[in-house]
């Protein structure tokens, strides 16, 4: 394995682990925010955003966190497996992406 692609993997690494210092943020998370909240700051919801709204309803982990487990350690786990389907989601659609440009 090439010394920078093992790199990167080491950094991602440390950085899902890191996720859950979130819990511990004070504040509202920004960008995280449901209509309600986009209502209260601009005045009014998007059309196209109140539309697509439905499809976070049904997240497999809604608000980061396993249905009925309200514990901490629960939470840390609920955010690092979270952070592990993002990377490999969006990990795996650019190494997909990236091997059919190369063939071109």
């Amino acid at each position: 394995m090439e010394k920078s692609i093992r790199n990167m993997i080491i950094g991602l690494l440390i950085l899902m682990v890191l996720v859950p210092l979130g819990l511990i943020a004070t504040g509202e998370t920004f960008g995280e925010w449901g209509n309600e909240e986009i209502e209260e700051k601009l005045g009014y919801v998007p059309s196209g955003l109140e539309e697509l709204s439905s499809l976070w309803e049904k997240a497999p982990l809604p608000d980061y966190a396993f249905e009925g487990d309200e514990s901490s350690r629960g939470a840390v786990i609920a955010y690092i497996l979270s952070a592990m389907i993002g990377v490999l989601i969006g990990g795996g659609f650019l190494y997909f992406v990236g091997k059919r440009i190369a063939k071109d």
